[in-house]
């Protein structure tokens, strides 16, 4: 504080100056895409002239986008519940075991954070093509989870270094088996971090489209996917307001999680 209040009133004022700029140059394509989104006309003009409900109307009635919301739903359950489990699974054994390889390991996990995903997309293409299996539900989830597996090992890590393994040993102490100590007391201390990190995996899974692109078929075809082959046949505002929906439920949800689980906290982002 004192360094801040012996810096001259400009340079003050510029710091949250800047950010603003920052932010405002952030959120404007979403003002424009939402203002367009109210479009009358099937042809995009900005500003719209007239306004209308209409393709906020053919977002839930277009046959396509209620199949590739149910395709998304589908591999977005299964895919976050798996990476969950085995995210949870991993965490644990990196924190509390000491083994050969480890950190190659952690490497090999964390890598979907810095490959591009249409590499990954692509690569998985490629082996099961060769492997002449067939491209389904399996192979789609599978995808998933590889890609949103280190939100989930990063979310429950964090758990667990702030986790008193203490409790776990009076627990033991007094009887408790390890599976029951398991389910009483580390499952219930960690369920905000697992919380957290299913719904990071759920929603990066359900707007996942790059590597979606490669894997999926016409069958299981995810929501983004099917925005993508809308977008190649018409110009029309249907897309703007898909936007804008998933933009409102997205933030919903997030701000909903963050008001009762502290997503910084469990993102060790801001102290306890």
């Amino acid at each position: 504080m004192k360094i801040q209040s012996a810096l001259p009133l400009p340079l003050r004022i510029a710091g949250p100056v800047l950010i603003a700029m920052l932010l405002a140059f952030v959120l404007l394509p979403v003002v424009v895409v939402t203002i367009a989104a109210f479009n009358e006309k099937a042809i995009l003009t900005f500003p719209p002239e007239s306004y209308s409900l209409k393709w906020f109307t053919r977002v839930f009635s277009y046959p396509d986008f209620q199949h590739g919301f149910q395709a998304s739903l589908v591999i977005t359950g299964w895919s976050s519940f798996l990476a969950l489990v085995i995210g949870t699974g991993l965490s644990i054994a990196v924190k509390r075991l000491e083994f050969k390889g480890k950190e190659t390991l952690l490497a090999i996990l964390h890598s979907p954070l810095v490959v591009p995903h249409f590499t990954l997309g692509l690569g998985l293409l490629i082996l099961v093509s060769q492997a002449s299996v067939q491209r389904g539900y399996g192979i789609a989830i599978l995808c998933h989870v590889m890609l949103v597996l280190p939100f989930v090992m990063r979310s429950v890590y964090v758990s667990m270094e702030n986790l008193d393994e203490r409790l776990e040993q009076a627990a033991a102490s007094l009887g408790a088996s390890p599976r029951k100590v398991l389910l009483t007391v580390t499952v219930p201390l960690l369920a905000p971090g697992l919380f957290g990190g299913w719904l990071f995996a759920a929603i990066m899974s359900f707007s996942e489209f790059t590597a979606s692109l490669f894997v999926t078929t016409q069958d299981t075809q995810t929501l983004p996917v099917a925005m993508y082959n809308y977008v190649r046949e018409f110009a029309d505002p249907t897309l703007a307001a898909l936007s804008v929906v998933y933009i409102a439920v997205t933030a919903s949800v997030l701000a909903f999680a963050n008001y009762f689980l502290g997503l910084g906290k469990i993102l060790n982002i801001e102290e306890h």
